[in-house]
């Protein structure tokens, strides 16, 4: 037990191990911890040490009984490892330790750090194999004889754990003797279990494993294996179940847990109970009898795993056909269990959280309060049940930062009368392990979903009505099978427990949406910084500064960006920034004339300019065009503009994205000692800019962010952990690429593009092309090999990624960063539908914190944390296909609507939502979610009084609308978007600087706003006199508005504002 259940036998950096032996000592931690004891013995030597001058602490012999001692506590926590009939006494100067060769080798290793830490000498007594030590006992007992005694005492106080009865000859002997001395001897067990109660950082992470290993078992094999004994009917004991739960445990790779054999443990028996038979104690015991799951049965599971000694514990309560008192009394019992954890705060006694489960019983079902557990749980550590941490009414004991809890509460022993005699006594427990941290109390065994939609099962089935059913069957029809009305009953109970959970989620989330526009939350927009104004951008500061006229033509000052005209006799210089653009064309005369159309405020598609509230009542230049008979010049000129243009617009379009990036700390690299994490050969998203044929660089993981960088000095990015908002991790499947992508809290810029989404790939698959022109045979070995060497070459490379994810998961473990919760998410296929979040139809897959795309760009991330609704929209009989629109938080923020969804995929839609706890509504049209919440906005009061988000609700307004035959003039969503609204939208997301991709687009841009410069008054008569010309003048406006209108209700089908049932309610 010593060996394969306390510590680690690897010896590593740091740490101190004696010659020959697998054992190696932390020293670090040996210094900081013996440290820590002898500060906490000086600092609380009366009220907790009892004034003791001498500590004595003997270990017993190892056993295979599972057991948690004091004296091995002390072992572990101190040295790493437990070290059987060993006995150590600690001293002001001196440190003295009783043991055997073997163990004295491995502890020579501390002499020089205890002497460090605390100036004590440590004094090792070896025993010989045949020796009862008794001699070195002596030598001990003179030892604290010999030092300083505390005031007005006679004789030395030496403190030891009274509870521990001594085990084997050794510790017997000197009880023994120790008795038999005239020392004062006092307990000290609950100055070990002060030491023991506050967990440093590596602490911490050792529960966070162990925890994570429980929830694993409890998640994947726990939950599994009773679904699928109870659907198939199967027998099976509970002492079989604990067998096979504690082999899981002890092999963690079976859930497909990261942790090493070698580490792991169990804290005790795994627990399975059922029929009527209940112990909540720890201490309970798995029997031979069978697993019972008839209906309104109750099954507890309790599991714990030890990581490097360090104890983690969960249990849960699974209710099967459940009736009214079992689903009351667990609603109540979950309530309560979370009051708890809420009230475990820093600087609370505990008898404050075992009063909040009390309060919430009384409230909520008086008539259980008796049934409810003495306790709410006990400290945990690498002692199960840490002394003088129980949650109980009386300890007055104060909650520290640090401390780990295990909060168990249950109702024992509660009574149903309407159930058979085995079901008529039941109970029901709930536990998680629970860290105390200073800003919040974090549950790390809530992996494993404890609400009752996730534990309560349904496979009734009426027996009364199925057997005379079965009689009238026989004599025509044949019956149905058992099977079939179990799946049945089964598929009825879902979508009822999802009907009433979503009800649930719409109370919640209207009283959320309800606190939070009360409190302004909604007014939180993105705040979009204005790009530099034309008036900060200036050719010449100076009349004295313009280049000396050659001649009266048009010329280009490529040093101070300027273009000079020659108007009445002077040249007159323009900022290059302030056209908007330049064009050429040529008459019949052979005439060439260039048309320079400028940026002039209050015109349409312009910004607005600093210059028209600076210095109002100014006149523009909109327009001036120049005459020349040179068309070779003229082409220069044009071609000059545009390139100088283009320049300036893509060096300010940058500045400005550089200007509204929020600054951050600095990379820090990786040193000699700590060897960044490296993978090779990856391309990037967005990729770097520059001319050049791309190459693809190397991602290094360091101290505190990723650096990308390729062999060329200017293309380097860093990423940086804190930066990060989630982390994604797709191996390649279906797809062609396997990618690292990182959504980001911040923009940052990668080469000169502004992006919160950075992505890493590599290739799977060699694009090949067969240039023989025929088919070749599927049989074809050639054919055969290559497919086996692409395979090859997916797995390795699927390989390399997770290595190198599963190495920056450890490092995102250690304790630097617990607040930043970073670890890579992998999507979940099985989940995923094909939609058109943007233009093209791409396959978007859910995972554990969001909705993502990221194999197409623009890429899609949508943080679920962040969805106030989701509405399914053109849902109805016989619809291919309908919409989905995710409304956010953020009001201010634009709804995000994936159209094109196949209706296939509406129920696994529905599943997923409902799982992942966000409300969703159906509604048979597109709704103008841009009027609605600009509605909610301007009048919230209206919006909350008028029943929150149920207007959406379909059932309820078709209900309500099939007696109201009333306008109502008030809350009307429409699918047809008013003109006015995207004009303006569209005038002020216009800005002096524009970003333009490439020469191609900038030229089509230009040739189409080259009429621009008139107004829509003249473009509509220049298109009235065309329609004359051509005799079509009774063609009207009248006539072309009727015409619009029908060929729009074709297509989008009757308004919205029109069809949708109104409600009275909300105005």
């Amino acid at each position: 037990m010593a060996d394969h259940r306390n510590g680690s036998t690897q010896p590593s950096n740091g740490k101190a191990s004696a010659a020959g032996s697998g054992y190696s000592i932390d020293l670090n931690a040996f210094q900081s911890r013996l440290k820590s004891f002898y500060s906490h013995w000086d600092e609380h030597k009366t009220d907790l040490w009892g004034s003791s001058d001498a500590i004595a602490v003997a270990c017993p012999p190892p056993s295979e009984d599972l057991r948690y001692l004091k004296s091995t506590a002390l072992n572990l926590w101190l040295l790493g490892f437990e070290f059987p009939e060993t006995i150590m006494v600690f001293m002001k100067k001196q440190i003295h330790i009783l043991c055997s060769q073997k163990k004295a080798s491995i502890l020579e290793s501390v002499k020089k750090s205890a002497r460090e830490a605390v100036g004590a000498d440590l004094v090792l007594h070896v025993k010989p194999k045949n020796d009862d030590g008794t001699a070195l006992m002596d030598a001990m007992f003179r030892a604290i004889r010999a030092q300083p005694k505390s005031d007005d005492q006679d004789s030395s106080i030496v403190g030891y754990i009274s509870r521990e009865a001594p085990e084997g000859k050794l510790l017997e002997t000197w009880t023994e003797k120790l008795k038999n001395t005239k020392f004062n001897l006092i307990d000290v067990a609950s100055g070990l279990s002060t030491i023991f109660a506050a967990k440093s950082n590596e602490e911490l992470t050792s529960i966070k494993r162990a925890a994570y290993l429980t929830t694993s078992v409890m998640k994947n094999f726990v939950v599994t294996k009773l679904e699928n004994v109870i659907d198939e009917e199967k027998k099976i004991s509970h002492s079989t179940l604990m067998e096979e739960t504690e082999k899981v445990i002890l092999e963690p790779s079976k859930v497909n847990c990261k942790l090493k054999a070698d580490n792991v443990d169990i804290c005790y028996p795994p627990i399975f109970q059922s029929g009527g038979e209940f112990d909540l104690r720890p201490s309970a015991v798995s029997n031979d009898e069978l697993l019972h799951y008839d209906s309104a049965s109750v099954i507890i599971c309790a599991v714990g795993a030890r990581y490097k000694s360090y104890c983690s514990n969960i249990a849960r309560t699974f209710l099967i056909d459940a009736d009214p008192l079992q689903s009351r009394a667990y609603g109540v019992l979950l309530k309560a269990h979370e009051a708890v954890i809420g009230s475990m705060k820093p600087g609370n006694k505990l008898s404050v959280a075992y009063q909040a489960a009390v309060s919430v019983v009384e409230g909520d079902a008086p008539d259980l309060v008796s049934y409810l557990t003495k306790s709410a749980g006990t400290g945990i550590g690498i002692e199960f049940r840490e002394s003088g941490l129980n949650l109980n009414a009386k300890n007055e004991q104060i909650i520290r930062e640090g401390m780990v809890f295990n909060v168990s509460i249950g109702f024992q022993n509660l009574q149903s009368e309407k159930s058979k005699s085995k079901n008529r006594h039941f109970s029901l427990l709930l536990a998680d392990t629970v860290i105390i941290n200073k800003d919040k109390t974090e549950v790390v065994t809530s992996m494993s979903s404890k609400a009752l939609k996730d534990v309560a099962y349904s496979f009734n089935e009426d027996e009364e009505e199925e057997r005379p059913r079965t009689k009238v069957d026989a004599k025509g029809a044949e019956p149905f099978t058992k099977t079939t009305l179990r799946s049945d009953n089964h598929e009825i109970s879902k979508e009822e427990l999802r009907r009433q959970h979503q009800a649930e989620l719409a109370r919640q989330k209207n009283e959320e949406t309800a606190r939070r526009l009360a409190g302004g939350g909604s007014e939180a927009g993105d705040n979009r910084s204005s790009s530099r104004t034309s008036t900060e951008l200036v050719a010449y500061k100076s009349i004295n500064d313009l280049p000396p006229p050659r001649e009266m033509m048009i010329q280009i000052d490529q040093k101070n960006e300027a273009v000079l005209l020659p108007i009445n006799g002077s040249m007159v210089p323009f900022h290059v920034a302030f056209i908007r653009t330049v064009s050429s064309q040529q008459d019949t005369n052979r005439n060439c004339y260039v048309r320079i159309i400028f940026n002039v405020p209050g015109t349409p598609f312009s910004p607005h300019d600093a210059n028209s509230m600076k210095f109002p009542g100014s006149i523009y230049l909109k327009e001036a065009s120049f005459r020349s008979k040179d068309s070779r010049h003229i082409s220069e000129v044009v071609q000059s503009i545009k390139t100088l243009r283009r320049q300036v617009v893509a060096r300010e379009s940058e500045r400005a994205e550089r200007a509204t990036l929020v600054t951050q700390e600095k990379l820090q690299l990786a040193n000699n000692r700590f060897k960044p994490i490296r993978l090779s050969d990856l391309w990037i998203r967005p990729a770097f800019g520059g001319r050049g044929r791309k190459i693809p660089g190397t991602l290094e993981a360091h101290v505190n962010g990723f650096r990308y960088s390729t062999t060329r000095q200017d293309e380097r990015g860093d990423i940086l952990f804190g930066n990060i908002k989630h982390a994604f991790f797709q191996p390649a499947e279906n797809e062609m690429i396997t990618l690292l992508h990182f959504h980001l809290h911040n923009h940052i810029m990668i080469g000169n593009k502004k992006t919160k989404d950075v992505q890493f790939y590599v290739e799977v698959m060699d694009m090949v092309q067969n240039v023989g022109g025929g088919k070749r045979s599927a049989y074809d070995p050639d054919e055969l090999e290559e497919e086996q060497r692409e395979r090859d070459r997916k797995n390795k490379i699927n390989v390399e990624f997770q290595t190198f994810v599963n190495r920056v998961n450890d490092l995102w473990g250690q304790a630097q960063f617990n607040g930043l919760e970073l670890e890579f998410d992998q999507p979940l296929r099985e989940l995923g539908f094909p939609g058109v979040p943007h233009k093209s139809s791409v396959f978007i897959v859910p995972t554990s914190a969001c909705l993502v795309e990221l194999i197409e760009t623009p890429f899609l991330v949508v943080t679920l944390g962040e969805i106030e609704i989701v509405n399914l929209e053109r849902v109805g009989l016989g619809q291919k296909n309908f919409d989905m629109t995710i409304v956010f938080k953020d009001f201010k923020r634009d709804v995000l609507r994936i159209d094109s969804i196949p209706s296939t995929s509406l129920d696994g839609i529905k599943e997923w939502l409902d799982t992942t706890d966000i409300k969703y509504y159906e509604s048979r049209l597109n709704l103008n979610w841009r009027q609605i919440l600009k509605t909610i906005t301007d009048d919230p009061q209206s919006f909350i009084e008028g029943g929150g988000w149920e207007f959406l609700n379909l059932e309820a307004t078709d209900s309500e609308s099939e007696n109201s035959e009333e306008s109502d003039k008030g809350y009307e969503p429409s699918d047809v978007e008013p003109e006015s609204d995207s004009e303006d939208e569209a005038s002020d997301s216009e800005s002096l600087v524009e970003s333009e991709d490439d020469d191609e687009d900038e030229d089509s841009e230009e040739d189409s706003e080259e009429e621009k410069g008139k107004t829509w008054e003249e473009l509509e008569r220049e298109a009235s006199n065309a329609d004359r010309e051509k005799g079509n003048e009774s063609d009207s406006e009248e006539d072309r508005k009727r015409r619009k209108a029908k060929s729009f209700g074709k297509s989008r089908g009757t308004s919205l504002s029109n069809s949708m049932p109104k409600r009275a309610k909300l105005r």
